[in-house]
């Protein structure tokens, strides 16, 4: 009969190795103990199992032969990581057969995945194997540009109709202009799934969404890529200025001299710096949520103030009014100087904050703030966290899920802060006042993230713009309330272009 033993093989290092021997079972008695030999030991030594000793008449612990094993690359790369054990059997028989017995090692813990926010980052993929079965790409700058197309004709020929939907009189006038829409920060062209086939019924038009360059299932490249057009200096394609070029293309792509841009939060920011590029293609703007920041005092009043600043220098001076009118350029002149040299300290404060997003560590940050905050965040833009169901989730992470998310999303940031420094026109809060083209206005009550005050503010910098704001709604009124959203812009559309309505809509939103 073979007994076994089991042999334990520590390695703390690949020079210090020691083995451990327990667990004995002899036809004499079972003893558990633990023995510790060197790895150092190489004279091998039989087993003396019949001695007795000289205490108590007990059996002497055995001695068993040393097993010559060498410890491989893998086991010695282990010692860095972890302390790893080993556990073989040798048999041995009281007779001295020489019979063995061996157990298979067992496999090596697998390395632990990289997990953001429950997604593999060691498992990343092209965009392309992410997308719908609607989902189109099409390249510009070389970057592929994920889009998606809702044609009303099409879809007015969907199963999903009521009877009293099939009639064509439910119909308004078809507008000559397509809707573009352009999402926010850290969201894709999901967020408008809800609305997007209804806003093609409501408008009679094409309507068209494409993720911005560093979100969505959009390619992601180095900021340094070379562009497919001949340019003296390559354009970044996380730029505001990338954002509104592709803006452009898509109102040629659909054919048409201008676009109805309807965009969210940081998307407004796209739609109205495009306005300003190119205010001939831009037939109006419905800004939801916007993150463009008001000013705090209206057109209105600066125009006042510079018309009493004239009338004042149309009165006779007199010797007091000379010395006044010095001490007042002496000030200015020392508040512009002053706020010279604060511009230049921001310049330089937001140079250096962008050469630091672009490094590693940054990288890391991102990631460790999307893990901890990213489905927090989510949630934390509506009135009611319980709406967001995990399908909702599901899409929101699914950009995570592509190669060169994270150095994007740096590149982005990195990238908006130079914009704001290296800009030579006015800061676009000072421009608001000269748009002219129908805008439209929609925030909700409760939004945390950009607050309705800020939207009040803002429609009375834009001369002729109308403010709707929506009750018990956060920063995503189109998602969260979809219905209230689209009776807002059939009506806006309606007084805008003075659109003849045959019947109410009310099936079609």
């Amino acid at each position: 009969m073979a007994d076994l033993a089991f042999v334990e093989l520590s390695i703390d290092n690949p020079t210090s190795v020691h083995f451990y021997v327990y667990g004995i079972k002899s036809k004499y008695e079972t003893t558990s103990f633990r023995r510790r030999i060197p790895w150092s030991t190489k004279r091998p030594y039989k087993p003396n199992l019949g001695r007795r000793s000289s205490i108590g008449g007990q059996p002497a612990l055995p001695k068993f032969p040393i097993i010559k094993l060498k410890p491989s690359a893998l086991q010695c790369g282990l010692h860095r990581k972890r302390h790893s054990t080993i556990i073989t059997a040798a048999s041995s028989s009281f007779v001295g057969s020489g019979a063995e017995y061996t157990e298979p090692f067992p496999t090596t813990q697998k390395k632990r995945a990289r997990r953001i926010v429950g997604i593999d980052q060691d498992e990343l993929v092209d965009p392309k194997l992410l997308a719908d079965s609607d989902s189109c790409f099409c390249e510009f700058e070389g970057l592929q540009l994920h889009h998606k197309i809702c044609d009303p004709e099409s879809e007015s020929q969907d199963s999903i109709h009521d009877d009293a939907t099939s009639d064509s009189s439910l119909h308004k006038e078809k507008l000559k202009f397509p809707l573009i829409l352009l999402h926010g920060f850290g969201a894709s062209l999901f967020s408008w799934k809800t609305v997007m086939k209804r806003l093609a019924k409501v408008s009679g038009s094409k309507v068209l969404s494409f993720d911005r360059p560093a979100f969505g299932l959009t390619s992601r490249v180095d900021s340094n890529h070379k562009p497919s057009s001949k340019d003296a200096k390559p354009l970044n394609p996380y730029s505001m200025a990338f954002s509104i070029l592709a803006t452009l293309y898509f109102i040629d792509f659909l054919t048409s001299e201008k676009a109805i841009l309807v965009g969210h939060s940081a998307g407004c920011l796209v739609a109205a710096e495009t306005y300003f590029k190119a205010p001939e293609r831009v037939a109006a703007m419905i800004l939801v949520a916007p993150a463009i920041i008001a000013p705090s005092t209206s057109s209105k009043k600066v125009k006042a103030n510079n018309q009493q600043e004239s009338s004042n220098s149309n009165n006779p001076k007199t010797p007091f009014s000379n010395l006044l009118n010095i001490v007042s350029n002496f000030s200015r002149f020392i508040l512009n100087l002053f706020k010279g040299m604060v511009n230049m300290v921001n310049s330089l404060y937001k140079k250096a904050l962008s050469a630091f997003l672009r490094s590693h560590i940054a990288v890391m940050l991102v990631r460790m703030v999307i893990d901890k905050f990213g489905i927090s965040a989510i949630k934390n833009a509506w009135y009611d966290a319980s709406k967001v169901t995990d399908s909702v989730l599901e899409a929101y992470t699914r950009p995570l899920r592509t190669k060169g998310w994270d150095r994007a999303l740096v590149e982005f940031t990195a990238e908006m802060l130079n914009t704001s420094v290296s800009e030579s026109t006015p800061p676009l809060t000072e421009r608001l006042n000269e748009i002219s083209c129908p805008v439209l206005i929609i925030t909700g009550d409760s939004d945390r993230l950009v607050p309705s005050w800020n939207a009040v503010r803002l429609s009375q910098a834009i001369p002729g713009s109308r403010l709707e704001v929506i009750k018990n709604c956060g920063h995503l009124p189109h998602e969260e309330k979809p219905h209230e959203f689209l009776t807002i812009v059939d009506n806006f559309l309606t007084s805008a272009f003075r659109r003849i309505e045959s019947q109410p809509l009310q099936q079609a939103i």
